[in-house]
């Protein structure tokens, strides 16, 4: 596995950028995840590779053996197009590594793929073998760099492999007429994966479709020198469905007018402490904000900036309310149930504060009541105009982990996001099993139809003694919002839903505010 670290200008920490995936037993890796880095000519944007050989499923670095590192800068990789240098590690030879850069085309456009291969070469000792196909981009220098490979299928000389999709812009580039190798290998377990043969083509060619032209003889070029003339080829490979579509980006739909919801879910149970208290995670300090209300305005204040009318619903959970001491885990925190909504982030800080003074902090820790409170109203708009976001902010244990993994799982189709703030140093391994980017969340033998939860611990994001809070903020709602356009694509896709062009929002919404508009 490969790890990126970057420095921003100025400084000389680096940070985690990405990960690529992981090749098992391979002392010659070509990785198929690419990096999307933003390049700055005025800037030293400095880079950092390192390799590490990964022996268990642990997401900390530590726990896997360091290969080697290379350190380089952005631009050395822009101008040399290949960038090729020795890796420093352990030990004196730790091999090289290899870096190309391309910059990236605006071509949005996807390309659906089915094959299937015919009478391929037998590999295995049993008289089979377990082909899977690798796609090629070819680049300017006349390399090759990997961008797809199939599954495998096992046993089998006349594989038929699974649709899958190709982007367009990495696999050609937008230059329809650019060669694309692909590759047909037998898979093996060792890693040492047998080259059965391969094949040139093009996205314009493939887009053909199923016709007698994209029938393609697989060649060995090693079994080619060896026969000659004698050699007819390893089988053949041919596109059995090819479709083409538009890939529609997150802004496209915001400009088309889906409107961003946000709710927002306060954890009020008596183990954050007493609000008095310096020590509680809700303590009503005169001179700084407490966790809480830090992170209710970190993500608050860019989510705002998605929603026209800026009114929020806030909900607290875990408190006995007044006059009856009823302990509830759905109240709304203004305390109106007829118009629950908060005027602004500012709106849903002052009704925090106003609840802090007014409820008697209880328990125990429940999430599937908020999460089943929006999903009622997301159930109830799934034409594309409107998504909804719940960020719930915590500091324990959940007590009803069975009911919210049902809660998650009923919500993974509707267009909905759950966003969960650890606060303090409790126990949130709970939370990373509702964070579904490993293992998807399933209850009663019914699995979630996609990864909606995003955990994020706020330890993780101790103010530095050189950085302010507005640099901290920033920080944390970056972590926090990463996944959300991910997720808000993956409901549109699902479900087919295409954004209505800009025009069109102008027509249908009446009053349209100004928004800060950026893409990652």
């Amino acid at each position: 596995m490969c790890v990126l670290f970057t420095q921003q200008p100025g400084s000389n920490e680096w940070r985690e950028f990405g990960r690529t995936e992981i090749i098992w037993n391979n002392l010659n890796p070509d990785f198929v995840k690419k990096f999307m880095v933003h390049y700055f000519f005025e800037e030293s944007q400095k880079l950092l590779f390192k390799i590490y050989d990964v022996d268990s499923k642990s997401a900390n670095l530590d726990k896997h053996d360091f290969l080697g590192h290379m350190e380089c800068t952005l631009a050395e990789i822009v101008t040399s197009n290949r960038l090729s240098k020795r890796l420093i590690g352990p030990k004196k030879n730790s091999g090289h590594i290899i870096v190309s850069a391309e910059e990236v085309s605006s071509c949005k456009t996807e390309l659906t793929l089915q094959m299937s291969g015919h009478n391929l070469d037998k590999k295995d000792f049993f008289g089979k073998s377990d082909p899977f196909l690798t796609f090629y981009r070819s680049n300017e220098d006349s390399t090759f760099t990997v961008v797809h490979r199939t599954e495998v299928i096992k046993r089998t000389l006349n594989p038929s492999w699974r649709p899958f999709k190709l982007s367009v812009r990495a696999i050609c580039n937008g230059d329809y007429d650019r060669t694309v190798k692909i590759e047909c290998h037998d898979w093996d377990a060792d890693g040492g994966h047998d080259l059965i043969g391969e094949f040139f083509t093009s996205v314009r060619q493939l887009m053909k479709g199923k016709c007698p032209e994209n029938v393609y003889e697989v060649i060995s070029p090693k079994k080619k020198k060896k026969k000659g003339p004698k050699y007819k080829n390893s089988g053949t490979v041919d596109v059995l469905m090819a479709r083409m579509e538009t890939v529609f980006s997150f802004l496209d739909y915001v400009r088309g007018g889906t409107q961003i919801h946000c709710t927002f879910a306060v954890d009020f149970t008596a183990s954050n402490g007493n609000p008095s208290n310096p020590t509680s995670l809700h303590y009503l300090s005169p001179y700084h904000l407490n966790p809480y209300a830090n992170a209710l305005s970190s993500v608050g204040n860019i989510i705002q900036d998605y929603d026209t009318d800026k009114l929020f619903p806030a909900l607290g959970f875990g408190a006995k309310l007044p006059p009856d001491g009823r302990v509830s885990h759905e109240f709304f925190l203004n305390g109106n149930p007829s118009n629950p909504y908060c005027e602004g982030i500012q709106g849903v800080l002052d009704s925090y504060y106003s609840c802090l003074r007014s409820v008697q902090l209880y328990g125990p820790t429940n999430f599937a009541p908020v999460i089943n409170h929006v999903a009622k109203f997301a159930a109830s708009r799934r034409t594309g105009q409107d998504y909804f976001i719940l960020l719930i902010l915590t500091d324990g244990i959940i007590t009803d982990m069975p009911q919210t993994m049902e809660a998650v799982v009923n919500a993974a189709n509707l267009p909905m996001s759950i966003i969960i703030i650890g606060i303090g140093d409790a126990d949130f391994e709970a939370m990373e099993i509702l964070d579904g980017d490993d293992v998807r969340v399933s209850s009663r033998g019914r699995v979630a139809e996609r990864d909606i939860v995003q955990f994020v611990p706020m330890r993780d994001f101790v103010q530095r003694s050189t950085e302010n809070s507005q640099s901290l903020q920033a920080r944390l709602a970056k972590e926090v919002l990463a996944e959300v356009p991910d997720q808000f694509l993956s409901y549109m896709r699902k479900y087919n839903i295409k954004p209505k062009p800009p025009l069109q929002r102008q027509l249908t919404i009446s009053s349209v505010s100004s928004l800060p508009i950026s893409e990652q």
